[in-house]
């Protein structure tokens, strides 16, 4: 159908747009930081940089997946390739992880070792830029984000989040670390990858929720249910079920009828409703087994 076209080429696009957009904005951020760390030998920096190392790997293998999960079906995979997506959060999670316990560790031993940063106005420099960047980001996979869903993008923003923390953890250790305060290099550092560890676990949850072909929201089933029972030809439906893989929404549902209709009444009936809720939730697949309202009352029993 033309909604379901059309909402797979729109959410294609976005994905595509926060994929290529997040790649480019990392290669950028690793060349700028790893030369900040090499004149300034900052702990923070050198967390910073690693961090977008690692945003680079997850953001390019972003960019692998999604290529395989916006394919469209095909023999081999008749209900798309959706679930790729979710696969590709859980890689991003392992990015983050592996990211994570390296600022720990690195900032657990610039705490234990403390020493003055030097040429604290490159760096500072650099984080400013950087949190520039990665603000603009940021907000570009926010509105992805709200109007796709995506996991895979979802997964990717947490890093560039925590870039924002981490830029604004620097420039203070940065300016900390003149003498003030030497331990705050390696605090802030330690700070940021708690967060990360908690937000990779919660991307860890939400792919592998989809991954197990969990049902839509109760706010989508409950709009399905209002679309069927606003037709006049509907007398009422059972056993709904619905899943999601990556942007496709699956929907099936037994269709209780008049018994007395004629096979041609019945089919227009639930073409109808089919239309109507691909429209509300597109690009979704949908499902519908018909039965005489007798014999759904004795499936019930």
């Amino acid at each position: 159908m033309s909604e379901n076209k059309e909402s797979a080429d729109k959410y294609a696009y976005l994905v595509k747009l926060a994929a290529f957009s997040a790649t480019t904005t990392a290669l950028i951020l690793v060349l700028l930081k790893l030369y900040a760390w090499f004149v300034t030998d900052a702990s923070a920096m050198l967390a910073s940089a690693t961090d977008s190392i690692l945003d680079l790997f997850a953001s390019v293998m972003n960019v692998v997946i999604l290529r395989f999960a916006l394919a469209p079906a095909d023999k081999e995979h008749k209900f798309g390739h959706g679930k790729a997506e979710s696969l590709a959060g859980l890689v991003q999670a392992a990015f983050v992880l592996g990211s994570a316990l390296l600022l720990v560790f690195n900032g657990v031993d610039r705490i234990i070792n403390p020493q003055q940063v030097v040429r604290t106005e490159v760096g500072i420099g650099v984080s400013i830029i950087a949190i520039i960047l990665t603000l603009a980001l940021v907000m570009l996979q926010k509105y992805v984000i709200h109007r796709t869903k995506s996991v895979a993008i979802s997964a990717d923003a947490l890093h560039y989040q925590s870039d924002l923390l981490l830029n604004l953890g620097v420039l203070a250790a940065l300016f900390l670390s003149q003498g003030y305060w030497l331990q705050a290099d390696g605090i802030f550092t330690v700070g940021v990858g708690i967060f990360l560890l908690v937000g990779a676990g919660k991307i860890i949850w939400t792919s592998v929720h989809h991954l197990m072909d969990h049902e839509l929201t109760e706010q989508e089933r409950k709009r399905i249910k209002e679309i069927i029972l606003s037709h006049h030809g509907a007398l009422g439906l059972h056993d709904l079920r619905t899943r999601q893989a990556g942007p496709d929404r699956f929907i099936q549902f037994h269709l209780e009828l008049d018994g007395e209709l004629s096979l041609r009444e019945a089919h227009s009936i639930g073409e109808t409703i089919e239309a109507e809720i691909v429209k509300a939730l597109a690009p979704c697949e949908v499902l519908i087994h018909h039965d005489p309202l007798s014999a759904a009352h004795h499936q019930r029993e």
